[in-house]
């Protein structure tokens, strides 16, 4: 019996360091694609050794990190499924014994421990450190700012704690309610993850229907559009000769006297050369890319949004008939004993495509918004006080879309770990609300978006017609 202990705890020991090692593996990967995502926008900085060099850098670091969880917030649920999935179709196979329920528990809640941590610790203490100077009559130096960005955090976590005091105290004055207000671990940091979770999905049902909308607009952007009936040719030759007459009025004025002038000339002429190369770059474009790639890529989006409406709709009406729909957490620890997916492989990938579109749409959505335009990223000129706040916003997001994805009805696989203890997702009302204000907000945005074209036409045709030939109409 002795060795039989001893090789149990043995296994189980090997078992926790292949799935530390995992995880590490894991985290590693996310963390270079990371910073090398946040180093492509970040503000170049002189390379030279000197304080607010070394501030940026910790600032960098941290970032980094909060973008890394980020990152695996969003692959939490597509790697749980496939893994599920991956269990069923080979139980017994060797080299996938180290793919179980233990690990995939662990990362759902090493990703909910590190999120809460970047969230309520590392994001503020990067933003503090990088406005802090040290205290008055202090030395300077990175130990004074290092002190004076751990006491603003001291005194916001007492600022925020007291709100959740005497909030909690005024709505539920009972003797237990006030005996857990004590209990930081077990009832702080939770309800107030619950909270930034809820407004988390609240931000998802605001910016992901844009999104969706939004996203047509990108490809097209992107893609080289079909020409039809369109002269390529004739319209470069007349962008070139508006870019010329542009280039000799700029020459031939005069900085004494036209200052503005020269300025507004220099905007005209980015502009008609911008548009130069659009046309020529449609013109360079193969023809499969025109003809093709393009409609391809618009069918894809609008199949993706009628199915994502068309599920959100079909848990509607789950909600209204089975209890089971709620998007309650799990407790069972078992992975791999039943698919759910009743098509099997073929819909879980289906299930995993979507949350990824959603996620892509709800980032595009939240930059398209005008509250949060001045948080979007420019390619090598982004300071790090923007790089914080767009940290802690795709952090936001990643974080609720699990949450999101399960509450539409998106997937069926149910929330693990901390994700699932939200108190939230056990109001109904609440999640039948969500459920019909994301299926009415995303018609109506794709409708919006598609009868936007006509409605700029019958305005455009109402405004440009002569007034008299209105009154020959009218009469």
């Amino acid at each position: 019996m002795e060795e039989d202990d001893v090789t149990i705890r043995e296994q189980n020991f090997h078992s926790q360091v292949r799935e530390y090692i995992i995880c590490f593996l894991l985290f590693a990967v996310l963390y270079i694609v990371s910073y090398c995502i946040i180093t492509r926008y970040k503000r170049k900085t002189d390379d030279q050794e000197d304080e607010d060099a070394v501030v940026n850098r910790i600032s960098l670091y941290l970032c980094t990190f909060t973008l890394a969880m980020s990152g695996g917030a969003v692959l939490l649920l597509p790697f749980s499924i496939i893994s599920n999935e991956i269990l069923l179709s080979f139980p017994r196979n060797y080299y996938i014994q180290w793919l179980n329920g233990s690990l995939i528990h662990g990362l759902w809640n090493l990703v909910s421990l590190f999120s809460n941590l970047c969230l309520f610790v590392l994001m503020p203490f990067a933003y503090f450190f990088l406005e802090s100077e040290g205290f008055a009559g202090s030395k300077k130096g990175i130990k004074s700012r290092v002190l004076e960005t751990f006491v603003m955090l001291f005194l916001l976590g007492l600022l925020i704690l007291g709100i959740v005091w005497v909030a909690s105290a005024l709505i539920d004055n009972d003797a237990a309610s006030m005996e857990s207000l004590y209990d930081l671990w077990e009832f702080y940091l939770p309800y107030l993850y619950s909270c930034i979770s809820l407004m988390g999905g609240l931000l998802l049902l605001m910016c992901t229907p844009v999104g969706l909308s939004r996203m047509f607009t990108v490809m097209g952007q992107l893609l080289v559009k079909p020409t039809i009936l369109e002269d390529l040719d004739e319209q470069i030759y007349c962008v070139t000769l508006q870019e010329e007459a542009l280039q000799r009025r700029l020459n031939g004025s005069t900085s004494s006297h036209s200052q503005g002038s020269a300025h507004r000339l220099n905007k005209e002429l980015d502009i008609v050369r911008d548009q130069r190369n659009k046309l020529e770059r449609r013109k360079k474009a193969s023809a499969w890319e025109k003809n093709l790639l393009y409609p391809i890529v618009m069918l894809i989006l609008l199949t993706g949004t009628t199915i994502s409406v068309l599920l959100v709709a079909l848990n509607i009406l789950y909600l209204l008939v089975d209890e089971t729909a709620m998007p309650k957490g799990s407790t069972d620890r078992g992975l791999g004993n039943t698919s759910l997916s009743p098509f099997g492989v073929v819909q879980a990938v289906v299930e995993i495509v979507l949350m990824f579109y959603l996620m892509v749409s709800s980032v595009v959505g939240f930059y398209s918004l005008r509250v949060f335009e001045g948080l979007t990223p420019r390619k090598d000129d982004t300071t790090m006080t923007t790089i914080i706040g767009c940290c802690v916003s795709i952090l936001v997001l990643s974080s609720a879309l699990p949450v999101m994805s399960r509450t539409l009805g998106i997937t069926r696989f149910d929330l693990l770990g901390d994700f699932g203890r939200f108190n939230w997702l056990g109001n109904f009302y609440i999640v039948l609300s969500y459920n019909l204000l994301f299926a009415v907000v995303t018609t109506l945005c794709l409708v919006r978006k598609f009868t936007s074209a006509i409605r700029e036409e019958l305005l455009k045709a109402l405004v440009v017609a002569p007034r008299g030939n209105i009154i020959n109409i009218t009469k």
